[in-house]
């Protein structure tokens, strides 16, 4: 599957796909269990974030960019990949957070600190759109040359970061019947179904709603998945599981408590409430209420977020 698209080098190379045998038996058996180690990749902290930037930035290189701009919460894991992509490649970075800065910064919000990026609060979501637009202008009356990352960096040019992704998982033996894991803006899933589309595989795609309604990731994935190469008219299933919010966004649930502890002391494997936990739960709730069989694998796509336990 090749793909006709600038990228620049941030992976080392292949994340680590492991059993999760302790797990499974803690639930009493069930499908075989997997993980897919995004929160390994060494660069800035890792994530999946990680992987839509080397195709996002290769992108911004092209317009001749010197900044970069984005958008997300206080401790938005895409701000702090971002940030730490411009500090590597030298460019300046500017990110509009909504929320308050923090007297003592912690996790993401402090390493965006130290990486050197500027960042604008604003009050609320709903000012993301408007803030930027400010910002792009000034940044480029002052001179400079600014080019604006949208959400989670969640374009059909970031989402090709994991098509490559599913050629990375196929080049490792590993082709799942199912993949769970968190998603939001739409990319990652979006990347996942694309990936196993231009591959002809048969694996099911559960992406697990960090906050948004199933109806709005679904039609923004749709969106996406069409603007890719191949994939136009796109009309395949999409499943988005939006149950597993509890009272919103970052907010812990008693299921996502469970999913956490488990996943420490069974695998040594550290989940965030915002996502990864969340999304973890749900593939604990499918198996304890045999929505999964014995006969399947099941992968878990960890797609980073553990600094935000330090939050």
């Amino acid at each position: 599957m090749e793909i006709n698209a600038s990228r620049i080098r941030l992976l080392s190379g292949p994340t680590p796909v492991e059993e999760m045998t302790r797990l499974r038996a803690a639930l009493g058996g069930g499908p075989r269990l997997l993980v897919k180690r995004d929160d390994s990749i060494p660069f800035g902290f890792g994530g999946n974030k990680v992987r839509k930037l080397e195709f996002v930035v290769a992108e911004a290189i092209a317009t001749g960019a010197d900044t970069l701009v984005t958008v997300g919460g206080l401790q938005s894991n895409h701000a702090r990949a971002t940030a730490a992509v411009a500090a590597k490649l030298g460019f300046r970075c500017v990110l509009i957070i909504n929320g308050t800065r923090q007297e003592r910064q912690t996790a993401n919000a402090l390493l965006d600190h130290l990486l050197g990026a500027e960042v604008e609060y604003i009050p609320s979501r709903a000012e993301r759109a408007e803030a930027a637009k400010r910002v792009m202008a000034r940044l480029a009356k002052d001179g400079r040359k600014p080019y604006f990352l949208p959400l989670g960096a969640s374009t059909s040019t970031g989402a090709l970061g994991f098509v490559v992704a599913i050629e990375e998982l196929a080049d490792q033996g590993v082709a799942p019947d199912v993949i769970v894991h968190a998603s939001s803006s739409g990319g990652t899933q979006a990347g996942l179904v694309a990936g196993v589309a231009l591959r002809g595989m048969r694996t099911r795609i559960i992406g697990v709603s960090a906050d948004d309604p199933a109806a709005d990731i679904e039609a923004t994935l749709r969106r996406i998945v069409r603007g890719i190469d191949g994939l136009a008219q796109f009309d395949g299933r999409v499943d988005v599981d939006d149950t597993r919010v509890g009272d919103g966004y970052g907010v812990a649930t008693e299921a996502s408590r469970e999913a956490q502890q488990l996943a420490a002391r069974t695998e040594a494997l550290f989940v965030d409430h915002t996502y990864t936990a969340k999304a973890l739960g749900a593939l604990i709730a499918y198996v304890r209420e045999r929505k999964l069989s014995s006969d399947q694998t099941v992968l878990f796509w960890h797609t980073g977020g553990q600094v935000g336990l330090f939050a």
